[in-house]
């Protein structure tokens, strides 16, 4: 098997708190058990929200051309402003 994220850097962090849905947070913690046992790296599931979110910007081509286009953000549907 192989997993998107493979590392979690240590970067320096910027709070921000979030409500998740309990099977999202289940994930979260099955995707670290999986990570331990591929890399036998134990991770706080917190900590893979950030790579996981890079990951995502990073291939979403719609919002890398938004990005290089100095676009607006397009608003998704079913997205929720905080």
């Amino acid at each position: 098997m192989s997993l998107k994220i493979s590392i979690v850097p240590d970067d320096k962090p910027v709070r921000v708190t979030v409500e998740l849905p309990a099977g999202v947070h289940r994930d979260l913690v099955a995707y670290g058990e999986a990570l331990q046992r591929q890399a036998g790296q134990a991770v706080d599931p917190s900590k893979l929200i950030a790579p996981m979110l890079a990951r995502f910007m990073a291939t979403d081509r719609g919002f890398a051309k938004a990005k290089r286009g100095g676009e607006a953000p397009v608003k998704v549907r079913g997205a929720q402003a905080g």
